[in-house]
């Protein structure tokens, strides 16, 4: 890897006066300059954005943590984020929690002694003592937190759509897969689900699950056709969910839509690829990130923000785990 001293080295100059061209720092004459800026580039050197941003007191960075990134939902709020960074010139740090309370600890200590200047955090508990006591700007991307920044879907719009496209097309006999309780987001969306059903008179089961998992997905849907093996209507916590009640229920020789039906949430790409193709809410996953990354930079740069809690609107996707509308 090559250092500051090798391209000192290559140019024929002291570390000092490469620091001062780098850092656009003191005078250096032009002819110095171009053939330090002629070194960096033959010998490919990239600056440590960590070092520089303790020597000139200002940084680029910026940290992002993510609950589980084998969930295919956050890469999209992840690529959102940095495409809008990246326009600005920040730089990622990024961190997986795993849904795990110690390693979201311990990556908001890494990102700290990184000397980040603002953190965006889609994890699970936004009101920990974590976040309340640091001294940074913190936007939560897909969470919901007590009078602090937020970007987040419209959760209990989206399961009053889900309900509502299953009574439309005939189902009687729904279940809903309740996310975590612990997440406001995830509440949201079941709660909207369970008022259209009791206002319709409706009556509908729950299964509660603890979290959005791949591990944990086939689990939730074995208990579901267990508990209520007459469910005619699936309405699942997200798309990973959807996507084992649909392989459980095609194990049990049922037919999909025919005997069940099933709608998920999120709208990952893996959902239009499945067969059949899944029925889903769709949260703009990519315009979230962006709009999060947004709301910080503002923050990071003191500029006046009107809206400091964004709320995104979700749709309904119609494919094939459906029928088609009555």
């Amino acid at each position: 890897m090559t250092t500051i001293k090798d391209v000192a080295k290559h140019a024929g100059v002291s570390v000092a006066t490469v620091s001062r061209v780098i850092n656009a720092t003191g005078y250096v004459h032009e002819d110095t300059r171009r053939k330090v800026e002629d070194a960096v580039k033959e010998l490919n050197y990239t600056p440590n954005e960590v070092a520089r941003s303790l020597y000139k007191r200002k940084s680029r960075l910026i940290g992002l943590l993510l609950p589980d990134i084998t969930n295919p939902y956050f890469p999209q709020l992840a690529r959102g984020v940095e495409d809008r960074m990246q326009e600005s010139g920040f730089r990622l740090i990024f961190g997986n929690s795993d849904e795990s309370k110690e390693k979201e600890k311990d990556y908001i200590q890494t990102f700290i002694q990184n000397n980040v200047v603002g953190l965006i955090s889609s994890t699970n508990d936004p009101d920990s003592s974590a976040y309340t006591s640091l001294d940074l700007p913190v936007v939560f991307l897909d969470r919901i937190a007590s009078d602090r920044p937020s970007v987040y879907a419209d959760g209990r719009e989206g399961g009053r759509l889900a309900a509502q496209a299953l009574m439309e097309r005939g189902s009687k006999r729904i279940t809903i897969l309740q996310g975590p309780q612990h997440i406001r987001t995830a509440q949201d969306r079941f709660r909207g689900a369970a008022e259209l059903l009791e206002d319709q008179a409706i009556d509908y089961h729950v299964v509660r699950t603890e979290s959005f998992a791949f591990a944990d997905a086939e689990k939730w849907a074995r208990q579901l056709f267990d508990q209520h093996p007459e469910t005619d209507g699936v309405i699942a916590s997200n798309d990973i969910v959807a996507t084992a009640v649909l392989h459980e229920a095609i194990r049990l020789g049922k037919k999909v839509p025919d005997d069940v039906q099933v709608i998920g949430f999120d709208d990952i790409p893996l959902s239009s690829l499945l067969s059949p193709a899944l029925s889903t809410i769709r949260q703009p996953a990519y315009d979230m990130g962006r709009a999060a990354a947004e709301l910080l930079i503002a923050l990071v740069e003191g500029t006046p923000v009107v809206n400091r809690t964004i709320q995104m609107p979700v749709a309904f996707v119609e494919r094939d785990t459906t029928h088609k509308k009555r």
